[in-house]
């Protein structure tokens, strides 16, 4: 009968992790103008700020990321191209706010409408995606709040494509953050476009044709994403800037001027990059641990790590990480290369913990009868040892 247990064993002398502690005193809390709010890193899913993070809001244009996301997903599946063109509905022309300034006579392609909506927020523009993919907006809100489930995003539901104000229109500000951070990581062939400084669209409106994202200009390493405005919401930004290699995404919101949401905007980045550091903690392959294992062809498998694992730390943490290692031992064979078979769980000073998954150094097989025998005494003589108390 197979025996399992729990183990953890504290490796406050890891090498790797012991090397990271650092002096000073712990960082203070960024207190933030926002209404709500949700910084994060994403490439140690990491976060930074969470203010009314959960709460859906009325997300006024940032909405239209997840409108570029159906779009995006649409090119993805070969649905459209970027040279698709799409009809111009009255609807759509006559639709206020921000705006392509599209007529009913444009067959504008989905490239023109990717820059109108990223660059000018065009709400005609919007409406002319959601009709070309879906017929009507009412359809296509409907799907993107069915995208909006499956992708994880709980707090967001809508009733058009723009982010005109309606009692349905909700989205967290971790909903806008998941929305950003797909856009990023599974479109890099479309996301360039978040960064244009400016689109002219047929020459039309030359006072619309300014990015309105205040960061772009700066020289911080901004290079996206959307700001939005409306009465209800207030000003609101949803950021991402890249410093020597490190991504920052930031979504704000609620604040009452584009002044002010241009200074959260560049304070949250300064704040992000300059009171947080990363460092590499293991390497791809590097073990941690080992456990033993029950009826295989070798006594114990190696935990290994099973990418390359950052961390990142306030600048100014005092005293060293621990972590530990959880696992079960004895492990019943055959295990494959790669299995995950327990975690490594870092403790952060002020920071939620970090754990890494501990895959399987390589693959053990089945052993014959001597390992069989083997495993099955070792179990017996445990089990004895505990009745009396040895």
């Amino acid at each position: 009968m197979e025996q399992t247990f729990l183990r953890a064993k504290t490796l406050t002398m890891l090498a790797a992790i012991a090397a990271l502690a650092l002096a000073g005193p712990a960082r203070a809390a960024f207190e933030t103008r926002a209404t709500a709010a949700y910084v994060f890193d994403p490439a140690t899913d990491t976060v930074l700020l969470s203010k009314n993070a959960d709460e859906p809001m009325p997300p006024a244009s940032m909405a239209k990321l997840m409108t570029l996301n159906m779009l995006f997903e649409a090119l993805r599946d070969g649905r459209v191209t970027l040279e698709t063109q799409f009809s111009v509905s009255s609807r759509a022309m006559a639709i206020g706010g921000s705006t392509m300034f599209l007529n009913d006579r444009d067959r504008p392609t989905v490239e023109e409408l990717i820059r109108g909506i990223i660059v000018q927020s065009g709400n005609d523009a919007c409406v002319v995606v959601a009709e070309g993919l879906a017929g009507t907006e009412e359809a296509f809100a409907r799907l993107m709040t069915e995208r909006a489930r499956a992708l994880g995003m709980t707090g967001s539901t809508f009733a058009n494509s723009t982010g005109w104000p309606h009692p349905n229109q909700r989205m967290s500000m971790r909903d806008l953050g998941i929305v950003a951070e797909r856009l990023i990581e599974e479109f890099p062939e479309y996301y360039g476009y978040f960064a244009e400084a400016e689109y002219p669209f047929d020459g039309r409106a030359p006072q619309n044709r300014f990015n309105r994202n205040p960061l772009l200009k700066l020289g911080i390493g901004a290079d996206g994403l959307k700001t939005g405005h409306t009465r209800e919401a207030g000003y609101g930004l949803v950021g991402s800037a890249v410093q020597d290699g490190r991504r920052v995404v930031f979504v704000i919101t609620g604040l009452e001027t584009e002044a002010q949401r241009a200074e959260e905007g560049e304070r949250i980045v300064n704040w992000a990059f300059r009171q947080f550091v990363q460092r590499e903690v293991l390497r791809k392959g590097e073990r941690v641990a080992a456990t033993k294992v029950w009826m295989g062809e070798i006594e114990q498998v190696g935990l290994v790590a099973p990418d390359d694992i950052a961390i990142l730390l306030p600048a100014l943490a005092q005293g060293a990480l621990e972590a530990e290692v959880h696992y079960r031992t004895p492990i019943l064979a055959p295990i494959e290369a790669g299995q995950e078979l327990g975690e490594l769980v870092i403790t952060r000073p002020e920071m939620d913990p970090l754990r890494v998954p501990l895959v399987a150094e390589r693959t053990v097989g089945r052993g014959g009868f001597v390992p069989r025998l083997r495993s099955a005494s070792e179990v017996l003589i445990g089990l004895g040892r505990e009745a009396t108390g040895l």
